[in-house]
Formats: C-alpha cells, sequence, structure tokens
C-alpha cells in the first residue's frame, strides 16, 4: 500500500514523503528509520497502484545514463547535472537538482540520495555506499541494472503467458453475458406465449431469463458494482495478504511461488555480497524481499550464522534451501565466491520457474478454452432444447 506521509527533518525541516508500505505500523517504522518524526500519515489514492502510465521518475532511466556520464568520463556532478538539464519532466528535475545541490554541499553520492527516499529504495542506497569505498561507482551501477532485469525476467514471462488465458476469459464471459443477459430473454418470452411445457433444465435458464429481463438494469449496476469491489479490494493489502496466504497453502503453486521468492532473496543478497558488503549485512537488507512467512526463518538462519554455523546448514535448517541450493552454498562456502554461487543459485530457480509457467500455460489454455465452449455450449443447447423436441414431435 501506498503511503505519503508529512515529516519534521531536523536538517530540512517539514517534508513530505511517499513510501510502499504493508500497513501503517510499517510505515511508522520506515520513516523512524530515516530518522524523521512523523506529523501526519495517510494513505494514497487506492487506484494509484493501478496506474498504467509511467512515474515522473524512472530510475532504471537514470541509473542507464549516469552509468554511460560516467564512462565517457564526466565527473558525478557533472553528470548530475546534464541529467537535470535534460529532464523534461518537473519532478524528475526537481530530484535531480536535489541531489546536485547536496553534493556541492559536500555530502557523499550515497548520503544525496537519502533525502529522497521515495525515488530511490535502500537497495539501490547501499548498493551506492558500497561501491563509494571502492570507487567502483560506474560497475556498481551495471550490477544494479543487471540485477533489475534479471529479478524481472521471469515476472515478464508470467505476465505475457497469462495474457493469452486473460483474453480467453473476457472473451468468455462476455459472450457468456451476452447470451444470458440478452438472448435467452427473449427465448423467455417466445416460449411464454406457446404456453408449452418446457424441460426441467430448459425451464430453469429461461426462469433466469424472465428475471435478467425484469431487472436488467438493476443487474447491470450490481455486475459493474461487483466488478469495480473486486478491483478495489485487490488493492487493500489485508486482502492481498489473505490471497497470498491462500495460493501459499496450494501444494504446486504454494511450492512455485516459494522457489520464485526464494529466487529474488539470492539474487539480491549476490548482488550486495558482489558490491562487499558482508554475508549477515546482505541477508538482513534482502530480507524484505522475502513474504512474511520466510522472513522468521531467515532471522533464524541469521542468528545460527552470527553463532558460528555454516550459512548452507543454516539455510538448510530453517527451510530457505533446495537440495541443489544446499549444494551450490557449500560449494561457495569453499572457494569464497559465495556471491556467485548465489546468482547460480537464483538463475536455476529462475529457468525452473520459467519452464513450469510455459508447462502450465500449455495445460491451462486448452482446458481453459474447453470449459468456455462447455459452457456456452450448454447455454445455447438448452434454450434450443424445446425446439428439438417440437421439432421431433412433429414427425
Amino acid at each position: 500500500m501506498r503511503y505519503r506521509a508529512k515529516a519534521l527533518d531536523h536538517k530540512q525541516g517539514i517534508v513530505k514523503l511517499s513510501l510502499d508500505a504493508f500497513d501503517e505500523n510499517d510505515a511508522r517504522k520506515q520513516l523512524s528509520a530515516q530518522g524523521v518524526a512523523v506529523l501526519s500519515l495517510r494513505k494514497a489514492g487506492g487506484w494509484g497502484r493501478l496506474s498504467l502510465g509511467k512515474g515522473p521518475f524512472s530510475l532504471t532511466l537514470f541509473t542507464q545514463e549516469l552509468r554511460a556520464l560516467l564512462d565517457a568520463g564526466l565527473t558525478l556532478v557533472e553528470s548530475v547535472e546534464a541529467l537535470a538539464d535534460k529532464a523534461q519532466k518537473s519532478e524528475a528535475r526537481t530530484v535531480l537538482e536535489q541531489i546536485t545541490h547536496h553534493l556541492y554541499e559536500g555530502q557523499t553520492f550515497s548520503q544525496a540520495l537519502t533525502r529522497s527516499p521515495n525515488v530511490f529504495p535502500a537497495l539501490y542506497i547501499s548498493t551506492v555506499r558500497a561501491a563509494e569505498r571502492t570507487g567502483a561507482l560506474s560497475q556498481a551501477l551495471q550490477r544494479y541494472l543487471d540485477y533489475r532485469e534479471r529479478l524481472d525476467v521471469v515476472r515478464r514471462k508470467a505476465i505475457s503467458a497469462s495474457l493469452y488465458p486473460a483474453l480467453l476469459l473476457i472473451a468468455g464471459a462476455l459472450v457468456t453475458a451476452f447470451l444470458l443477459g440478452y438472448v435467452v430473454p427473449r427465448f423467455a418470452s417466445v416460449y411464454a406465449e406457446s404456453g408449452r411445457e418446457l424441460p426441467w433444465l430448459s425451464g430453469m435458464l429461461l426462469s433466469w431469463g424472465r428475471f435478467i429481463g425484469s431487472h436488467g438494469a438493476a443487474m447491470a449496476l450490481a455486475s459493474v458494482g461487483l466488478v469495480a469491489g473486486t478491483v478495489y479490494a485487490l488493492t487493500l493489502p489485508t486482502v492481498r495478504k489473505v490471497l497470498t496466504d491462500f495460493l501459499w497453502q496450494l501444494p504446486v503453486i504454494g511450492e512455485r511461488l516459494k522457489l520464485y521468492q526464494l529466487a529474488r532473496f539470492y539474487r539480491t543478497a549476490s548482488m550486495l555480497l558482489s558490491g562487499g558488503m558482508p554475508a549477515l549485512t546482505a541477508l538482513s537488507m534482502s530480507r524484505d524481499l522475502l513474504p512474511v512467512g520466510l522472513r522468521a526463518s531467515l532471522d533464524q538462519a541469521s542468528e545460527a550464522i552470527r553463532s558460528g554455523k555454516p550459512m548452507s546448514l543454516a539455510m538448510e535448517l530453517n527451510g530457505l534451501t533446495t537440495p541443489v541450493a544446499l549444494r551450490m552454498l557449500g560449494v561457495g562456502e569453499k572457494t569464497g565466491r559465495m556471491d556467485e554461487m548465489m546468482e547460480r543459485i537464483a538463475s536455476f530457480y529462475d529457468e525452473d520457474m520459467a519452464r513450469w509457467v510455459d508447462w502450465f500455460t500449455r495445460i491451462f489454455e486448452p482446458l481453459l478454452m474447453a470449459v468456455i465452449g462447455l459452457l456456452i455450449g450448454a447455454i445455447v443447447v438448452l434454450m434450443y432444447m424445446p425446439v428439438f423436441e417440437l421439432a421431433g414431435s412433429l414427425q
């Protein structure tokens, strides 16, 4: 859920912030961690999350352009100033001008980014902060770009695979609604005038048609309200949590969701480790990418690592590995290349997830077409069954 807050910053005075949080308590904890005093906190518009347009500041585009300018030989300040000059949106220009101002004040780049927490996530700032210790900012930015690209691969595949089934569902729903809301009521009026006795199933269908014909406007408004209410409910954190918990309980889908979340977790930890962060710090910063049920497991694993247990053993004991991931973690401990092994674990999970999505859609699409065809066919047959019986009685 998106929250908007008005807070008191000891250096900047009263500031307005925007952030994503699970609930109001989580939002207040995030603001407290930023060192600001909350004056007011409210939810942003619930429909904002459904917006299909791009935001006023594209973090990926900013990172790509900044890296290109740095590789071209410009200094950090010159690069940010150049991006501010070319920014077309006033919001993006304001953010970049604020960064430039803080850089001229002598603050580091990571410190300047913390002034805009609603634009730059904590993971991004931590990546920059780690790069400032080594002076390899360009390489760190490229790692972040690679990380974002790989993180979105499976998501894009899942979305593209779901487009055709979604279109089938919409088309089937529209055809069914047309038959039940327009065609069936007219057949019902014709059969009512004939006075013939109808088969039971046909009678039930045509009774529905007469009901729709008498209350068409009310049913249309109720349908629109139901769709709007469903869409709005999906924007609420509690509803999404209940839905997610339900999906996690399903035998096959729950297992795949866990693998997807673990892939994100391992890939994030890999990027942070490759940037020079300590293992426990990298695990802690990657914690929020896991669902609530697995965060407690990660806390227990981190405590076990802190007490001296190997990472592979700690992860296995707390259900954060698979047999393949366990072997890779063991190799990473022996070779000292834990960041590389975690990246390979994430890639293995992603490939496995992509194969499963492809297999699932190959099976689900024909089944969905069959179900829609049977439903529409049943409605048509029930409508014409009295006509067939009449034709048979005349022979």
